[in-house]
C-alpha cells in the first residue's frame, strides 16, 4: 500500500504525535492526485515553490522527516459538495477529537439555508472551515504575526502560543475561521491537518465525513464523480475578498429566496442574470422600534473607550496646535499661558487610560508588546506605534515646553540660550506629534475598514472618528478652560467660545458621514443593509435620539459662533451642549460595535446561533459546558 511510503516517519515519530498510521486506511481516506493545473482561476501559480527548490520540514511534534507526497508544494483546497451532505455533523466531530477542542470551539462547523415551502421544501447544509486563502486577510491583520501561509500544501497555519487573543482575525476573515477562546485567552483554528497530510492522508474532517461531501486535494482538482468547482454557494460571502481555496458543487435546484434558521436577520436572493446570491435583509424582528439601552454594553467596551479617549487627547494637541496656527487670540493665550502643560498632561493621562483599556482587552494582557511584530501588514500594529509615537514625542514637547511656562519662567528664570534651544525642541517635538497622532488615527480609521464587515468598510468610519477628534478634544479644552477660570475667578469664556466651531466642526463631520452612511446602507446588498436595519428597529430609538441630539448641539454651537453669548445664558448653554455631546459620543460608538453584522457562514438552529446563545446564558443553560457556549470573557 501507499502508506508504506511514510514508514521511515512512523518510526520517528514520538508517541505523543497526532498523526498515527494504520495498516488498513481505506482508499478515501488516501490523497490522490495524479495531475494538477499551473494557475488557478485567480491567476495564482499552484506550485508555490519552485520545482528544485529543496523540501522544508514541517517539524511537527519534533519529526523532522518530509513527506513524499509529489504534491506536497502545491496548493490544496476543501471540495464540498453540497447536495451529498446530510447534516449529520460527523465531520465536527472528527476534527474536534483530533484537536482536541473544547465544546465551545469548532474549527469546523455545519451550518444551512433554507427555502421554498411545503412540500417544495428545501435545505441546503454547509459545512465550512479555515479555507487556506491566496490572500489570507487573517495573516495580514493579526498585529503578533501568528499566522503563517506554508509553501507546504498552501496552509495558513496560526501558531497560538504567539497569539495575545486580540480576536483581530476573527473580526477580518469573512468565514468564522478563527476562533477565539475566552477561557484561555488565544485565538486557534483549523491547521489542514498538515500532519496527516504529511503521511499521505486527507484530513481528518474530510476522511469522517458519511455522505461523501467532503473531499481534498490540489486546488482546481475535480475529484472523483464530480462535475463542478465552484467558487461560491448560497451563503457564502464574496470570493473576492480573499480568493479562499474551497471549490463547491451545487446541481440541486435551489428556490430564489435561501433564509437562515439562525437569528442573523440575512436571507439570500437569486440574481437571475448572474446566477449568484446576495445578501439582503430578512425583517425577522419586525420594524418596530425599541431603546435596548442595555444591550448597548458588549465585551467592546474597552475598545469604545479607547477610541474615544484616544481621539479626545490627539484632539486636545490638534486644536491647540490649530488655534496657534490660525491665529485665534483666545487659543493662541491658551497655549502660552500656565494651563498649556496641564492640558498636555490631560492628553496624555486620556491616551494612557485608553491603551489601559485596550491591553485589558486582550485575552493575555501582559503579551502587549507583541502587538508591534507586523508593522508591515497590519493597521493594528501600525495604529499602536502611532499612538505610541504620539505619547512619547508629546511628552518631550511638554517637557521642553516647561521653561516657557509663565510660572516656571517666574521661579527657575531660565536664561535667553536655554528658552531659544527649548523653542526649537518643543516646535520640532510639537511637529512630530501633531504627524503622528494624525497617522495613529488614520490607521485606527483603517483597522475598521473591514471587508468582512461592510457596516464599517465606510468612510462614515474616518469621519465619526475624526469628528471625534475635534469635538471631544474641543469639549475638554472648555471644561479645563472653565474650570481653571472657576477657580481663579477669571473669565474663561472666551476661550469657550472660540472652541465651539470646533466642536461644530467635528459635530458636523460626524453628523455628514451619518448621513450619507445611513443612505448606502439602506440601498446596500450586504450585510452592512442588516446592520442598519437593526439600528432603525432594535436600536431604532436610540439610534434617532442620539442623531437629534447631535443635530440640536450642532445648531446651538452654530448659532453661538455666529452670536456669541456672554454671561450665564451662553455658559449653560455650552455646558448643556457639552454634557450632550458627551453622550452622543458614548452612545453613538457603542452602537458601532454592537450593531455590525460581518460576513458570517450560515449557523443553525442552536449551534452557532447568537439569540440560542443568549437564551442559554439568560436562563443557565450556557453553564453547561456539553451546551457548546462561550463563557463570557475575551
Amino acid at each position: 500500500m501507499s502508506v508504506q511510503l511514510f514508514d521511515p516517519i512512523d518510526r520517528k515519530r514520538p508517541s505523543e504525535s497526532l498523526f498515527p498510521l494504520r495498516g488498513n486506511e481505506p482508499e478515501y481516506a488516501l490523497l490522490r492526485d495524479h495531475h494538477s493545473q499551473q494557475h488557478n482561476r485567480y491567476g495564482q501559480r499552484i506550485e508555490l515553490i519552485d520545482a528544485d527548490a529543496a523540501p522544508v520540514s514541517l517539524n511537527i511534534n519534533g519529526v523532522d522527516e518530509i513527506g513524499y507526497n509529489p504534491n506536497r508544494h502545491k496548493q490544496h483546497a476543501f471540495h464540498f459538495t453540497a447536495d451529498n451532505c446530510i447534516g449529520c455533523h460527523a465531520c465536527e466531530s472528527a476534527c474536534s477529537e483530533k484537536n482536541d477542542l473544547p465544546p465551545h470551539l469548532s474549527f469546523r462547523s455545519v451550518g444551512y439555508v433554507e427555502g421554498g415551502t411545503y412540500p417544495a421544501y428545501t435545505r441546503l447544509n454547509i459545512s465550512m472551515a479555515c479555507n487556506h486563502c491566496d490572500d489570507p486577510v487573517c495573516l495580514k491583520g493579526c498585529p503578533t504575526r501568528a499566522y503563517t501561509k506554508h509553501a507546504e500544501y498552501g496552509a495558513v497555519i496560526q501558531d497560538p502560543d504567539i497569539c495575545f487573543g486580540c480576536g483581530y482575525c476573527t473580526w477580518v476573515c469573512p468565514y468564522n475561521a478563527p476562533q477565539l477562546d475566552p477561557v484561555k485567552g488565544r485565538v486557534e483554528k483549523c491547521n489542514m491537518c498538515v500532519d496527516r497530510l504529511e503521511v499521505g492522508l486527507k484530513p481528518a474532517c474530510v476522511s469522517a465525513c458519511l455522505g461523501n461531501a467532503l473531499n481534498f486535494g490540489v486546488v482546481e482538482n475535480f475529484p472523483a464523480n464530480r462535475e463542478q468547482i465552484k467558487a461560491d454557494l448560497p451563503g457564502f460571502p464574496d470570493p473576492a475578498i480573499t480568493h479562499p481555496n474551497i471549490r463547491f458543487q451545487q446541481t440541486r435546484s435551489l428556490p430564489r429566496e435561501m433564509t437562515r434558521t439562525d437569528s442573523a436577520a440575512v436571507k439570500y436572493q437569486r440574481d437571475d442574470r448572474s446566477g449568484r446570491y446576495t445578501p439582503a435583509v430578512d425583517p425577522k424582528a419586525g420594524a418596530a422600534r425599541h431603546w435596548n439601552l442595555r444591550r448597548l454594553s458588549s465585551r467592546e467596551n474597552p475598545l469604545v473607550l479607547f477610541t474615544l479617549l484616544t481621539q479626545a487627547g490627539v484632539g486636545i494637541f490638534v486644536t491647540l496646535c490649530a488655534g496657534r496656527l490660525l491665529g485665534i487670540d483666545a487659543l493662541a493665550g491658551l497655549a502660552a499661558g500656565n494651563l498649556y502643560l496641564p492640558l498636555l498632561t490631560a492628553a496624555l493621562g486620556m491616551i494612557a487610560l485608553g491603551l489601559l483599556m485596550s491591553t485589558v482587552h486582550l485575552g493575555k494582557p501582559r503579551r502587549f508588546y507583541r502587538g508591534f511584530n507586523n508593522l508591515r501588514h497590519s493597521p493594528v500594529s501600525r495604529e499602536g506605534l502611532g499612538v505610541v509615537v504620539f505619547m512619547a514625542s508629546l511628552g518631550l514637547h511638554a517637557l521642553l515646553s516647561l521653561p516657557q511656562a509663565p510660572w516656571a519662567q517666574a521661579v527657575l528664570a531660565p536664561g535667553p540660550a536655554v528658552l531659544a534651544l527649548c523653542a526649537a525642541g518643543a516646535s520640532a517635538t510639537a511637529a512630530l506629534a501633531l504627524g503622528a497622532g494624525l497617522v495613529a488615527l488614520y490607521y485606527m480609521v483603517r483597522c475598521y475598514r473591514i471587508k468582512a464587515r461592510p457596516f464599517w468598510n465606510h468612510w462614515q468610519t474616518g469621519t465619526a472618528f475624526y469628528g471625534s477628534m475635534l469635538s471631544l478634544g474641543a469639549l475638554a479644552i472648555a471644561a479645563a478652560a472653565l474650570t481653571a477660570a472657576a477657580l481663579t475667578g477669571s473669565d474663561g469664556q472666551a476661550v469657550a467660545t472660540a472652541l465651539a466651531p470646533f466642536m461644530a466642526a467635528g459635530l458636523a463631520l460626524e453628523g455628514t458621514g451619518l448621513a450619507f452612511h445611513a443612505r448606502a446602507m439602506r440601498h446596500a446588498q450586504h450585510e452592512g443593509a442588516v446592520s442598519h436595519y437593526a439600528q432603525r428597529s432594535t436600536f431604532g430609538h436610540t439610534y434617532y435620539a442620539r442623531n437629534l441630539l447631535l443635530a440640536v448641539n450642532l445648531g446651538v454651537l452654530l448659532v453661538l459662533t455666529a452670536w456669541p453669548a456672554a454671561g450665564a445664558a451662553g455658559l449653560a448653554a455650552l455646558a448643556l451642549v457639552g454634557a450632550t455631546t458627551l453622550l452622543t459620543a458614548l452612545v453613538g460608538r457603542a452602537l458601532f460595535y454592537v450593531l455590525v453584522v460581518p460576513t458570517t457562514m450560515p449557523g443553525a438552529f442552536f449551534w452557532k446561533n447568537k439569540a440560542f446563545e443568549q437564551h442559554a446564558r439568560d436562563i443557565g443553560l450556557a453553564s453547561m459546558p456539553q451546551v457548546g457556549v462561550a463563557p463570557h470573557g475575551h
